[in-house]
C-alpha cells in the first residue's frame, strides 16, 4: 500500500519548509522506487504564509482520518503572522497527540517543535527548535518538558525536529526515508539532481 504523508499548513506557515517536503514527496511519487503521496490540510479555508503566498490545502481538517497516513509533516512560521493561533489550536495538538499515539511518523522544521511540545508527546524526549532571539524559543520547548538539543536536526524514535529553514531539505529526506528506505531516497535525489553522477 502507498505511503501518505499529511502536510499540516498553519496560517503564517514558511513556503519554503511546506515546499521541501511536496517537493522531496512529490519527486518520491513521480520518480522514486516507492512513491509516497502527500496531502495537504489547514484549520481554514485558505492560508497566507510568511511571505505572502496564499494557499488552499487539499482537505478539510475535519475530513481527516489518521489511519490514512503514515506520517504528519509541519513546517514551521513566523508569530508575526499568525503560525500560533493556528499551531497551537487544541483540534491540531490533539491530532499530534493521535499521530504519535500510533508511533506515526511526525516531522517538523524550526519552530513547527513547538505545537509538538505543546501537545505533551515530548515530554522527557529530545528535541531541537530555532536557536536564535536568545534562546527563546528553545527556552519554551525546554517548558514543555522536551530535553532540548543543541543540533541541527533531532530525532528521537517517531519525531523528527530541526534548527530552521536551511535544514528543510534534510528532515524532508529524513521523512521520506523512515517511510521508505535510503535505496528510495538515492533515487529520488539522483533525479532532483543532488547527485550528480551521471553528468560528465
Amino acid at each position: 500500500m502507498t505511503k501518505k504523508v499529511l502536510l499540516f499548513l498553519s496560517q503564517g506557515f514558511e513556503a519554503y519548509e511546506a515546499s521541501v517536503f511536496t517537493d522531496v514527496i512529490g519527486w518520491s511519487r513521480e520518480a522514486g522506487i516507492e512513491p509516497v503521496e502527500l496531502i495537504t490540510t489547514g484549520l481554514r479555508s485558505e492560508l497566507t504564509c510568511y511571505w505572502n503566498l496564499k494557499v488552499k490545502p487539499e482537505l478539510a481538517f475535519h475530513q481527516i482520518n489518521v489511519d490514512d497516513y503514515d506520517a504528519l509533516a509541519i513546517p514551521g512560521g513566523a508569530e508575526s503572522a499568525g503560525f500560533f493561533e493556528d499551531a497551537y489550536d487544541v483540534k491540531f495538538l490533539d491530532l499530534i497527540k493521535e499521530f504519535d499515539q500510533e508511533n506515526k511518523i511526525i516531522a517538523s522544521i524550526c519552530v513547527a517543535a513547538l505545537p509538538i511540545g505543546k501537545s505533551g508527546v515530548l515530554e522527557n524526549r529530545e528535541a531541537t527548535t530555532w536557536d536564535l532571539n536568545d534562546g527563546k524559543r528553545r527556552r519554551e520547548l525546554a517548558d514543555f518538558g522536551a530535553i532540548v538539543r543543541d543540533e541541527r536536526i533531532v530525532i528521537d524514535k517517531n519525531i523528527i525536529t530541526s534548527t530552521g529553514p536551511a535544514t528543510g531539505l534534510d528532515v524532508a529526506f529524513h521523512l521520506l526515508e523512515m517511510l521508505t528506505d535510503s535505496e528510495n531516497v538515492e533515487e529520488v535525489k539522483r533525479n532532483m539532481r543532488f547527485t550528480l553522477d551521471e553528468l560528465k
